[in-house]
């Protein structure tokens, strides 16, 4: 099997790691998936197309992802939701050294405990993946949304 093989199955799997951690509310998995020194940013595709610096969630480190795990689990009141991750196959679109760049259209679904399930939010991940003794890890994660409208607000992790 070849490197290039190797690589995107890694990387396959760490999104699929990615949608396990987040639609089963296993918050501390997910923060495990980034570097400590990492950014995750949630944008609306506007303002990413116009290079405006507005986001809707925007975290420079491990420490700020905790904290935003602990105020989901502990202090956040809102209406509780389940939400269902589909992402399409990434793709690699660079890599140098063990530095790996990836991108992946997504889509979320959300369903209220009394409701139906509705489409939550649709955009792309545009991802920098690094290698790490403990396996491949977001070094940045930006999910950049195609509508502008959200409804209510993002508590959970796109």
């Amino acid at each position: 099997m070849s490197d290039d093989l190797q690589t995107w199955f890694a990387v396959q799997r760490l999104y699929q790691d990615y949608t396990a951690a987040v639609d089963s509310a296993n918050w501390g998995a997910w923060v495990d998936l980034f570097t400590e020194e990492c950014e995750y940013k949630v944008q609306p595709r506007e303002n990413f197309e116009r290079g405006l610096p507005l986001c809707t969630l925007w975290f420079l480190s491990q420490g700020m992802l905790r904290d935003r795990a602990y105020g989901i689990q502990e202090t956040l009141f809102h209406d509780p939701y389940y939400q269902r991750h589909v992402v399409d196959t990434p793709q690699i679109t660079g890599a140098d050294g063990d530095t790996i760049l990836a991108e992946a259209n997504y889509a979320v679904f959300r369903t209220k405990r009394d409701g139906v399930s509705t489409v939550f939010n649709v955009g792309r991940y545009r991802d920098r993946i690094v290698r790490t003794p403990d396996g491949l890890r977001f070094a940045a994660r930006l999910c950049v949304y195609d509508t502008e409208m959200i409804p209510n607000s993002i508590i959970y992790p796109i």
